[in-house]
């Protein structure tokens, strides 16, 4: 007999179950790297089932997953959310379906590395623990934009852990026990934006459990490469602010006056520029250096234009339940 088989096998029996949900939408390009990231996970392929979701695709996301499926080695359930054209909505499809006691969840532009799951997994170990909330880190970049995203962290968890309001995890790297969904409801399937936030602090105020981090637990997303990309991004940051300020009271963005503007545009101009360009001539500094703060103030003003614009519909308050 094989004994350390045994013993492995024991082992992972005592490995909760694990759901891991992926919405996909037009996601032809993406699931080759996605499913190649899925396969290299150390954490044990019989305790875990991979639940990709396709919300309405137009291109052949249906049927690469349906192919996934039949020919590797891991359980991929390929399953379709055609009632509602939203991330958050083919989330709860995928959890409805899920067997696991953990549900996990990325995006199908996200890339998880090996120990992903294994480590986003390992702080429920802790009963008290209902949410982990895994790190975001960028894909290499070579653009301008992606180079200053990724010297700002703009991807990070770290932002969302300080939130002021309170601490919650994006969708793209987060774990939930299923008990805990099963006490305050699923998503708001009719919700654009803002979903992660609103499913963390739900379960947090019902005092089921904490919210824990897990470093260690990571996985990389494409920075924006482009100004069109980055206001797109930003815009939709502002307009979960006006969702979560309707929906649980968030303090909205203040509004950048124009004296407040020119002002840090003059700041730079006289101050940071010198500087900065000196520091370049010595090696110490980069365009990215030299263009941070007209960066910011781009993103600033998207920010708030996003938020300004937005008014959540009445159908973004309903709560789906298993």
């Amino acid at each position: 007999m094989n004994h350390q088989s045994v013993d492995v096998t024991a082992s992972n029996s005592l490995l909760p179950m694990v759901s891991v949900v992926v919405p996909v939408y037009n996601g032809e390009a993406d699931l080759p790297d996605l499913i190649s990231c899925l396969l290299s996970q150390t954490y044990p392929q019989d305790r875990v089932e991979y639940l990709l979701v396709d919300n309405k695709s137009s291109d052949r996301t249906l049927t690469l997953l349906q192919t996934a499926a039949k020919v590797h080695p891991i359980t991929i359930c390929p399953l379709s959310e055609n009632q509602i054209q939203s991330s958050y909505a083919a989330r709860n499809t995928g959890i409805r379906a899920a067997i696991g006691e953990v549900v996990a969840f990325t995006d199908a532009d996200c890339r998880p590395q090996p120990q992903w799951l294994e480590s986003l997994v390992k702080p429920l170990i802790n009963s008290e623990v209902v949410i982990v909330v895994g790190e975001i880190t960028g894909l290499p970049g070579k653009s301008l934009l992606e180079r200053q995203a990724q010297i700002q962290d703009t991807l990070s968890q770290k932002h969302t852990l300080a939130h002021p309001f309170c601490a919650y995890g994006q969708t793209a790297n987060l774990a939930i026990r299923r008990i805990a969904l099963e006490k305050v409801g699923l998503f708001r399937p009719y919700l654009t934006t803002g979903g992660d936030a609103d499913i963390c602090w739900r379960i947090l105020n019902a005092n089921i459990g904490r919210l824990e981090f897990a470093p260690d637990a990571i996985v990389q997303h494409r920075h924006r490469a482009t100004f069109q990309e980055l206001e797109s991004q930003w815009r939709r940051y502002g307009r979960s602010n006006r969702y979560l300020h309707e929906l649980h009271g968030v303090d909205l963005m203040p509004r950048l006056t124009p004296k407040e503007y020119c002002y840090r545009l003059a700041r730079w101009l006289v101050k940071e520029v010198p500087k900065n360009s000196l520091k370049a001539i010595a090696g110490q500094a980069t365009l990215v250096d030299l263009l941070n703060t007209p960066i910011a103030l781009f993103t600033a003003k998207a920010r708030y234009r996003g938020q300004s614009d937005a008014k959540l519909p009445e159908t973004a308050k309903i709560i789906e339940w298993l």
